[in-house]
């Protein structure tokens, strides 16, 4: 896939950074490049136009990050049958523009799309997560604020990234996606330590919400080919839409991912259902008004401040395709994500792991 830009912003500090001439060299030669003295104020909303969120996605701002790399998940919760993940911030927004994505209210004050020049200095942080607890696996993954793969002809970062935790047996990396830009990671040998994982929606969701992503089909054989280039795949039905034909529509889509990606080789499966802030909701809907995933189903508010589907249907949707895939592939871990102990034990009909225990187990798949 390949994503347009409107202009690419370098923070003066990061103008001799690797990165920097990473992008500058690789980018169309119709795209302005101009240097600016605080890539901040460059990511700052634009004044006067019509969808500040969806121009800032057209702006690279090439930058220095202030804060710690590593975080824990944003969607870690006490309330929650959590998986233990760990986030490392790389970049933040994406190319893409999927009309539920939490992101245009988390970054409505940032939405310029930053890349951070200095990343390399996560490495160290990486390094003391490592060694803070030798016996215990972690994963972390790139793939929550951003995309991991949507700009890495550009970048060239998921090499430095893949070669790193090739040398390390207690931290696997998580690369996440919605693109089929693969061709870096080909280059590289991963060593069993990186998860390349694909979010996955039925063609009617693609279609209708996920605009600017490669379709569903090209996602599974994008996963199919790091499979073969000795990569772990994992896959993410989330958010999960309840609307009518749901069941029928999520359950072919398992079908065509097995028919393609050999289940007995896939490391996990997460669930989750679409859940918005009602100032989220609000606002997806007034930047997609004709998306009708965005209004499918009877909503509820959440005692986490969150509209789900009601919970009838949700369950039933969950329940449903964990028969699917477990009818054709019992070994497969499977988990949900962003529901509560009582929501996982009505669909597994058991109590989820502890997140830790969870974490260790998918860091180890």
């Amino acid at each position: 896939m390949k994503f347009e830009l409107d202009a690419v912003l370098i923070e003066e500090r990061c103008r001799s950074s690797a990165l920097a001439m990473s992008v500058v060299s690789a980018v169309a030669p119709e795209v302005e490049v101009r240097y600016v003295p605080d890539g901040r104020e460059a990511a700052r909303p634009l004044v006067g136009v019509r969808d500040p969120f969806g121009a800032g996605k057209r702006r690279m701002v090439v930058m220095e990050r202030r804060a710690p790399f590593l975080m824990g998940c944003p969607a870690g919760s006490s309330e929650f049958a959590c998986c233990g993940y760990l986030v490392l911030l790389i970049a933040s927004n994406c190319p893409m523009d999927c009309s539920y994505c939490f992101l245009q209210e988390y970054i409505a004050d940032n939405p310029g799309l930053q890349v951070y020049a200095n990343y390399a200095a996560a490495f160290d942080e990486l390094d003391r997560l490592g060694r803070s607890a030798p016996g215990r696996s972690f994963r972390v993954g790139t793939g929550e604020l951003a995309d991991s793969l949507a700009f890495d002809t550009l970048t060239g970062i998921s090499r430095d990234l893949v070669e790193y935790f090739a040398r390390r047996e207690n931290l696997l990396l998580e690369l996440k996606t919605k693109t089929d830009e693969i061709g870096n990671l080909l280059t590289a040998d991963p060593r069993g330590r990186t998860l390349v994982s694909w979010t996955l929606s039925p063609t009617r969701v693609y279609e209708s919400s996920e605009h600017r992503t490669a379709s569903p089909a090209s996602r599974i054989e994008a996963a199919r080919r790091v499979l073969e280039a000795g990569y772990k795949v994992g896959f993410h039905l989330d958010p999960m839409i309840a609307y009518p034909e749901a069941d029928h529509d999520y359950g072919e889509l398992i079908d065509n991912l097995f028919d393609v990606v050999p289940p007995q080789r896939i490391s996990f499966v997460s669930m989750g259902g679409l859940r918005m802030t009602p100032a989220l909701r609000a606002l997806a809907r007034r930047r997609f008004p004709d998306d009708p995933m965005l209004a499918a189903g009877e909503e509820v508010l959440g005692r986490d401040g969150r509209m789900r589907s009601f919970t009838p249907l949700r369950m039933r949707l969950f329940a449903s395709i964990r028969a699917r895939i477990q009818r054709r592939a019992p070994e497969i871990l499977l988990y949900l994500c962003m529901e509560s102990a009582s929501a996982y034990e009505r669909v597994f009909g058991t109590m989820p792991a502890t997140p830790a225990a969870l974490g260790t187990r998918l860091a180890g798949s």
